[in-house]
């Protein structure tokens, strides 16, 4: 097996890992989680079509050093050329090599000659791609508004001392969401468009050098529509009424009052982003009661339940019972997906009042449907706090009530609207 061979065998394995068995139906998101799972292992970032295109076999030269890396630790090796010696150990790849040994040996060369191939191979494992002083960047940002939508931040950054080819700041885990930077240039301004908790990067090639947590908050439910396309535009809804009968919710009538075109694919984003939730998330229940009315005649009716975390998510998708294969669910690295798993427990009538729980105790997640355990499942990714609640769906949310509570019963969160 050749060393290109070697990173794409390496890299779908990594999918298998995570539940992903048919490279053919993943989608962009799906490798946008895969990039993230290795960074968080190696802290080296890495985007998804990068990770797709290694995946697919679509590069004609190796990588670069840190993108080798990333893999290597993420199999709890510390650098590539570990892993690739860890392949060849015991196979016929050592084997060619020790009879490759025997044929040659370096003393056989001129020290002018040993001198020059010692060289190009310090200069291109050493330089190509690597990045050195990193820990000399400085990085900061503030806020030109307090919690307004969309909201412009300066990011001031000192890259003068950091060796490396390239340099980004990227807003949040959005890969188009990235502008390049230069030397002797020390402030970049950047817009916001969405509510939340954003981790912006400093990035030099494809490695996060120094990070910024960056609150968006909102203080209040806020709502608006993204196109379901690849490169999405966001749409903000305002209303001055969004309770209707006792629940929150909007009308199709207030989506022609904000001009947005109910006839095509979309998604109705509701969320609530407080300055400050004082709630662990490894340890919390959760409780709603919700149902969706469709603007759109879709095959495929879905209601995502969204938790936001300070690092990650805990999403899940319900949807019909003839559409199980559209439905997912996320808690840290776990994500389990119905093309690859039976979700049939997760899915309903979501047209239908239906009551959905979940308790989160020391990592370990429960969801129950109408008071019955549908899913469960143990992670061990650091999501530190919760910061923030989410609905969104295909069609209109309705939401009769929310509960978030601490384990110790202290109420966080209620609204019964």
């Amino acid at each position: 097996m050749n060393e290109q061979a070697l990173v794409k065998v390496s890299v779908i394995e990594i999918f298998n890992k995570n539940g992903y068995s048919n490279l053919s139906r993943m989608t962009q998101r799906d490798f946008d989680h895969i990039a993230e799972q290795l960074q968080q292992k190696s802290g080296i970032l890495i985007s998804g079509t990068t990770v797709k295109r290694l995946a697919q076999g679509e590069f004609a030269r190796l990588p670069q050093i840190a993108t080798l890396n990333a893999i290597a630790n993420y199999y709890d090796y510390k650098t590539w050329q570990d892993f690739k010696a860890s392949k060849i150990e015991d196979g016929p790849e050592k084997k060619s090599a020790e009879k490759r040994g025997k044929r040659f040996s370096i003393k056989y060369l001129s020290i002018p000659l040993v001198i020059i191939i010692l060289g190009s191979f310090y200069f291109f494992h050493s330089t190509k791609g690597s990045v050195s002083n990193g820990e000399k960047a400085s990085f900061s940002f503030r806020k030109n508004t307090a919690n307004d939508i969309p909201n412009s931040v300066v990011f001031n950054y000192n890259i003068d001392e950091v060796q490396a080819d390239s340099f980004f700041i990227q807003q949040s885990w959005d890969e188009n969401r990235r502008i390049k930077i230069y030397k002797n240039s020390y402030t970049v301004t950047d817009i916001y468009y969405e509510p939340g908790y954003h981790i912006a990067k400093l990035i030099a090639n494809d490695s996060a050098i120094k990070t910024l947590d960056v609150s968006i908050p909102t203080d209040r439910w806020f709502f608006y529509a993204i196109d379901n396309i690849a490169h999405y535009t966001t749409q903000y809804i305002k209303a001055d009424a969004f309770n209707n009968n006792g629940s929150l919710g909007l009308s199709i009538q207030q989506l022609q009052e904000n001009n947005i075109e109910a006839g095509k694919d979309k998604r109705y984003h509701y969320v609530y982003f407080p300055g400050h939730m004082d709630i662990h998330a490894d340890n919390f229940q959760y409780k709603t009661r919700v149902r969706m009315q469709q603007v759109r005649n879709s095959l495929c009716p879905y209601i995502e339940i969204e938790l936001y975390c300070q690092r990650g998510f805990m999403n899940m998708r319900c949807t019909t019972k003839g559409c199980a294969h559209e439905a997912f669910i996320i808690f840290g690295e776990q994500l389990k997906k119905g093309s690859d798993n039976d979700l049939s427990p997760i899915t309903f009538d979501v047209s239908q009042w239906t009551d959905i729980e979940i308790t989160v105790k020391n990592k370990v997640a429960v969801v129950k449907i109408n008071d019955k355990e549908v899913f469960s499942t143990r992670y061990a990714t650091d999501t530190k706090y919760l910061s923030g609640l989410g609905f969104i769906s295909n069609g209109l949310c309705e939401v009769d009530r929310v509960e978030l509570y601490g384990l110790d019963g202290k109420v966080m969160y209620k609204n019964e609207f």
